[in-house]
C-alpha cells in the first residue's frame, strides 16, 4: 500500500491490515484531502471499502479491496519443498513442509533430526493458526529462527513448518551473514512453491428431530462438509465441521429444511 493510501485510510479511521490490495490512485491529490465516511459494499463473499476523496480539481475515488474484512487470508502448501545451497563452505538445506498443527510440526522436526544426525544446526519456524514457534538451535540469538519466521509471514503462509539444516563448513558467517543465509535458504525453497488458500474451519452443532436426520445428513454430504459427531437422545444432536465463513448460511439452511425446528448449541 502506498503512503498516500495509508494516509487516506488513517484519516477515515479505517484499520488497514497489511494484506489489503489497493487500486490505482490518481496523481495530483493532496494527502490532506478531506474524506467522506466509509461506504462498505458487500458481494460474492468479499467486501470493497470505498473512500471518496475530494480535491481542488475533481472528486476522485480510492478503492481498497479487502480480501476478508475480519480475517486475513492465509495460504499453505500442497506439498513439501526442499532447496539446498552452499554459502562459504556451509551447506544449508531448507525444508518447507505443510502441517496441521504444532504436534505434527514436532514430528516432522524429529524426523529431520534423525535424517540429519550429523548436522550442526536444525533451525526452524512454525506458523499454524494460533500455534507458532521458532528456534535458533544453537545459532546466535535472532539469526536463524526469526529470519525464517519473517519469510513465512512475508508469504502469508499458515500451517507451514520451515526448517533449515546447516552443516558447518568451517567459516564463520557473523550475525549478519547468518541472517542473510537462513533468509535466502528458506526463501529459495518457497520461490516457486504453489500456494493454496487455507480456509479456517469451525464447528456447528445442531439438534433436529429423528424425521429430519436423514435430510440433514444428505445436505452435509452434498455441501462437502464433515459430520464430526452424532448423538441420539430426545433429539438428534449433530456436530458439523465446515468453513467458519459458511456457518451463518448453514444455520439458515438447516432452519429452512427443518421448517424452523432446528436448534443450535
Amino acid at each position: 500500500m502506498s503512503r498516500f493510501a495509508a494516509r487516506m485510510a488513517e484519516q477515515s479511521q479505517i484499520v488497514v491490515p497489511r494484506y489489503l490490495r489497493t487500486g490505482s490512485i490518481s496523481r495530483g491529490l493532496s494527502p490532506l484531502s478531506p474524506l467522506s465516511p466509509l461506504s462498505p459494499i458487500t458481494g460474492y463473499g468479499r467486501k470493497l471499502a470505498m473512500i471518496r476523496v475530494s480535491s481542488s480539481n475533481a472528486a476522485h475515488e480510492l478503492f481498497i479491496h479487502v480480501i476478508d474484512w475480519n480475517h486475513q487470508v492465509t495460504y499453505t502448501l500442497s506439498t513439501r519443498h526442499i532447496h539446498e545451497l552452499e554459502i562459504r563452505k556451509s551447506r544449508f538445506i531448507a525444508y518447507a513442509i505443510p502441517v496441521e498443527d504444532r504436534d505434527a510440526a514436532m514430528d516432522e522436526l524429529r524426523r529431520l533430526r534423525e535424517q540429519h544426525a550429523a548436522a550442526t544446526h536444525v533451525c526452524w519456524a512454525l506458523l499454524a493458526g494460533g500455534q507458532s514457534g521458532m528456534s535458533d538451535d544453537g545459532e546466535p540469538s535472532g539469526t536463524a529462527g526469526r529470519p525464517i519466521l519473517e519469510v513465512l509471514r512475508h508469504h502469508d503462509l499458515d500451517g507451514v513448518l520451515a526448517a533449515v539444516v546447516r552443516y558447518y563448513g568451517g567459516v564463520k558467517l557473523g550475525a549478519g551473514g547468518l541472517v542473510r543465509a537462513y533468509t535466502e535458504a528458506i526463501a529459495s525453497a518457497l520461490l516457486d512453491a504453489p500456494r493454496v488458500e487455507r480456509i479456517a474451519q469451525g464447528s456447528l452443532t445442531v439438534e433436529v428431530g429423528y424425521a429430519d436426520e436423514a435430510k440433514v445428513r444428505r445436505w452435509v454430504e452434498a455441501q462437502d462438509y464433515a459430520l464430526a459427531d452424532t448423538a441420539h437422545a430426545m433429539l438428534v444432536k449433530m456436530t458439523i465441521r465446515l468453513p467458519v465463513n459458511a456457518v451463518d448460511d448453514a444455520q439458515r439452511a438447516l432452519v429452512d429444511m427443518t421448517q424452523g425446528k432446528a436448534g443450535f448449541s
